[in-house]
Parts: C-alpha cells; sequence; structure tokens
C-alpha cells in the first residue's frame, strides 16, 4: 500500500484506520489499532494496544490491553494493563482497569473499576470508582 492510504500497516505494527473510514460490525485482530475514523460496535483486540486518534469516533464496547483516547468514545472500555484519557479526550462509559489515567482538561463521565486481577492473583484487590469529570 502506498504512504497515502486511508488504511496501512506500518513497520511498527501499528494498523490505522483513516480519517474518512467508517466501520460498523466488530473489528478483532492481533495487533496494535490506531482509529482516526469512526467505529460503531465492539473493537477487540485482548493482547494489543488501542489508540483512538483526536478526529476518531468511536460508538463500541473496547477490549485491548492498553487504551489511549484522544479523540471521543461512547461505549465501555476494558483494558488489562491501562487506560489513559488524553487532555481532549472524551469518554462516556464505564471503564475497568488496573491502571487509570485522567489528564486535565479531559472529559469522563461513567464508572471505574480497577481491577488487578491481572497482575494479583486476588480478586480482593477490585475498587470501584463512580465519576463524572470535566476539568
Amino acid at each position: 500500500m502506498a504512504p497515502g492510504d486511508s488504511f496501512s500497516n506500518s513497520g511498527s505494527g501499528t494498523a490505522r484506520l483513516g480519517s474518512t473510514l467508517h466501520v460498523k460490525g466488530e473489528i478483532t485482530g492481533n495487533e496494535d489499532l490506531l482509529i482516526d475514523g469512526s467505529v460503531e460496535g465492539l473493537v477487540q483486540l485482548e493482547d494489543r494496544k488501542l489508540t483512538v486518534g483526536a478526529s476518531a469516533k468511536v460508538t463500541a464496547d473496547v477490549i485491548a490491553r492498553e487504551v489511549v483516547v484522544y479523540g471521543n468514545v461512547k461505549g465501555n472500555l476494558r483494558a488489562r494493563d491501562r487506560i489513559e484519557i488524553k487532555k481532549d479526550g472524551s469518554v462516556v462509559g464505564d471503564l475497568t482497569t488496573a491502571r487509570i489515567s485522567i489528564e486535565d482538561g479531559a472529559y469522563f463521565k461513567g464508572s471505574i473499576e480497577i481491577d488487578k486481577t491481572g497482575d494479583e492473583a486476588s480478586s480482593t484487590s477490585r475498587s470501584k470508582v463512580t465519576a463524572s469529570a470535566t476539568s
């Protein structure tokens, strides 16, 4: 594929869904993914990183190892390692992860469940927080 194509796979192993692409349905895979377009449905990248770009609009439930949000997400996020909502990012939905980072300026509305069972064998290390924040 040429460098200007909407969907490309760079040498770093990160697939890219370009800003002009719209996907309805289910995305599954075993490589990191950068979404700049719009997605409706389910995104499942169990052991990989999902990055929601600044121009992206995602209306989907997400399951991944790591999720980084620069754009807009409506749906529940489950990340085994961590979830980051960057300063211009917006998430409306419930988060389940071992580590969370919400930068100043980010928008979040939903609940947060800290699930460290991926790091520890004990299921007693869960805590639940409900939050609505705008910085």
